[in-house]
């Protein structure tokens, strides 16, 4: 069997690259483009900026009337079932951050499909998540037991497939990967059923545009971190309401072990490990960053 030969699309930087296919061409589009090209394909294409539509009529799975929802269904059974959490992202931000960046990241999707009619479907979105055990005890933070919402998760599932949607897509904005990967096994191990069931974690499959030393004029300072420059950023530009930067802080998290061991929240450095591993190596939030800050958030 003949080993598969990758290419490349090389970027002025020669740290940053992307592999010569469809994704890697978007990325690359993505990558060449200033910030007002940015600006007029999230406008124009996806309606980004946009309020919240969860209490839209024909948005969501759960305020389309039952008729609508069947014969879109038919044309399309592509569902997405946005994932997030309550904790807490400091006194800037809100802690329903992780929900509101993630339903209004697929309501541009919804509105772009439907644009080409194909229209998705989306998912009233998992509202409470699952924590490692450094963030135990920190006010504002609900933590779900890993049991519970992996069994929520499959319900959830299995009522979807009921429904008739063969593709399942979590699209996940909170760091519980273990949770859901385990979710989704579980499902196909107990019901055997046939689909498409993915996890989609949104920082991680965008991580290029995270790391800092692009070399642009606008490249981020730190990589993607709970509550600082990125958070903080996207809050911004979508939800600008729930953001109070008088109370916007820079937290420094205290480090136990040698930097260059443990990767960050979006694996951004091909580190040996992943941040959520293990346990031991990561100062417990309560102590470590009590203003529930991991970032920087007073760039702005």
């Amino acid at each position: 069997m003949a080993i598969e030969n990758i290419k490349w699309l090389r970027t002025e930087n020669p740290d940053f690259k992307f592999e010569d296919n469809s994704i890697g061409h978007i990325k690359k589009s993505v990558w060449d483009a200033d910030e007002a090209q940015l600006d007029k394909w999230l406008k124009e294409d996806f309606g980004i900026p946009s309020t919240s539509e969860l209490g839209k009529p024909n948005c969501y799975i759960q305020t389309t009337p039952r008729q609508q929802l069947v014969a879109r269904r038919r044309k399309n059974d592509v569902v997405f079932l946005p994932i997030g959490c309550s904790e807490n992202h400091g006194d800037a931000l809100a802690s329903g951050q992780d929900i509101f960046q993630i339903t209004q990241f697929l309501e541009g999707v919804r509105r772009y499909t439907a644009k080409k009619g194909y229209e998705v479907n989306l998912s009233f979105p998992i509202t409470y998540g699952g924590h490692p055990a450094h963030h135990l005890g920190m006010p504002g933070t609900i933590v779900i037991p890993h049991n519970i919402l992996m069994e929520q998760i499959i319900h959830v599932m299995l009522g979807l497939w009921n429904d008739g949607f063969r593709k399942i897509i979590l699209v996940n904005n909170h760091g519980h990967q273990w949770t859901l990967s385990s979710a989704v096994q579980e499902f196909c191990k107990r019901f055997s059923l046939p689909g498409i069931f993915q996890v989609f974690d949104f920082p991680a499959t965008c991580r290029d545009f995270f790391i800092p030393g692009s070399g642009k004029d606008d490249e981020w300072k730190e990589p993607f971190t709970h509550a600082g420059e990125s958070e903080t950023s996207l809050g911004l530009l979508m939800f600008p309401d729930m953001v109070d930067m008088n109370h916007a802080v820079d937290g420094t998290p205290k480090s136990l072990f040698t930097k260059g061991w443990f990767d960050n929240s979006i694996t951004d450095y091909g580190r040996p490990h992943q941040w959520y591993e293990g346990e031991g190596h990561n100062a417990y939030e309560i102590s470590a960053t009590r203003n529930g800050v991991v970032g920087l958030q007073r760039l702005y």
